[in-house]
């Protein structure tokens, strides 16, 4: 597998993915800005984003279709439910969670926008917020017991949002921040930053 990438983005959710998940991956380095991309990373990620992977004859981008591509290209990782199983359709809303949810109310909170939770997909950061908080009263991870790619897409929006003074105070959040952190597929993705 392919990954391109570049440090300090949404990339480094992609390695602690394909860490978690054991696979063997190359790291294709993307200079952001460069307006002469190759068209093999074109291909993977029309708009010229990352994250973007290339594994066999399948190409795509954005970490979420990532995350629910390689958990279930790779079922023996054990990091999605079976399709058959109860847990199924809330792991898939927790990993499409961060990008629909979170990020956009990030940006609501970032940009100082009013809060208008009954017309934003969102809801608002409050809302967000609250909601990821009763999800985690019932388990260490987003599934409970299981830690599942969902926790690899929420928990990176979580260690980004303390990272960033953004995470508001939390003891559930915070300690699920910490439990993400610990994992050393984590401690890699953050190493190859680092580097």
């Amino acid at each position: 597998m392919k990954l391109y990438y570049a440090a300090k983005t949404r990339s480094s959710r992609i390695v602690w993915l394909l860490e978690e998940a054991g696979i063997d991956y190359d790291i294709v380095p993307i200079t952001l800005g460069d307006p002469n991309h190759s068209a093999d990373f074109l291909a993977a990620s029309p708009m010229g984003k990352v994250p973007a992977i290339r594994d066999d004859s399948t190409a795509l981008a954005d970490s979420a279709a990532i995350s629910l591509y390689v958990c279930d290209r790779y079922p023996e990782a054990g990091l999605a439910p079976p399709l058959d199983h109860e847990d199924r359709g809330p792991y898939m809303y927790w990993t499409v969670y961060t990008p629909v949810v979170v990020e956009p109310a990030m940006v609501e909170k970032m940009s100082g926008m009013e809060s208008n939770p009954r017309s934003y997909g969102w809801g608002s950061f409050d809302l967000m917020i609250s909601t990821m908080e009763r999800q985690l009263e019932n388990g260490p991870w987003i599934l409970g017991d299981r830690f599942s790619g969902a926790d690899i897409m929420t928990g990176s929006a979580v260690v980004f949002m303390q990272m960033f003074g953004m995470l508001p105070e939390s003891e559930v959040l915070s300690a699920y921040a910490k439990r993400c952190l610990d994992r050393p597929a984590y401690q890699k993705a953050l190493s190859l930053d680092a580097d």
